[in-house]
């Protein structure tokens, strides 16, 4: 595959992530669950997920619209390594602040380093 396909991929990748959080009202009964939270800890839950969906969606938009340039770009290849740090963080944190042993957790655990990996191999070829 060529670079440019893996950042598609990793753009598809951004794009799963966005729709996965914005279910999140509906998966977690948000309406529900965060009554007993603290006013400011609702809205701060509420809040980084609605960013979290803007930025993801955003670097899946890079992704279909400026592969080249991701892959072509001292600017571009930053992106695309911030890009897997960010996910190889987010695999970290799981094993942090997430310590339940079941499927669909160990499931997410695989697509977060799923995330570090597509990103990260369009820096391997571009070597």
């Amino acid at each position: 595959m060529t670079a440019t396909q893996w950042i598609h991929l990793a753009g598809l990748h951004s794009l799963g992530f966005a729709v996965f959080h914005m279910a999140f009202w509906r998966i977690f009964r948000w309406r529900d669950t965060l009554r007993t939270a603290t006013v400011a800890d609702r809205a701060i839950i509420q809040i980084l997920n609605l960013r979290l969906i803007y930025v993801v969606a955003g670097v899946a938009a890079l992704c279909f619209l400026f592969a080249e340039e991701l892959q072509g770009t001292a600017l571009g290849r930053a992106v695309l390594l911030g890009m897997s740090l960010f996910w190889v963080g987010r695999t970290v944190e799981q094993f942090v602040f997430l310590r339940i042993n079941r499927p669909v957790v160990h499931a997410l655990t695989v697509l977060f380093v799923l995330g570090a990996v597509l990103f990260a191999i369009p820096l391997w070829l571009s070597v």
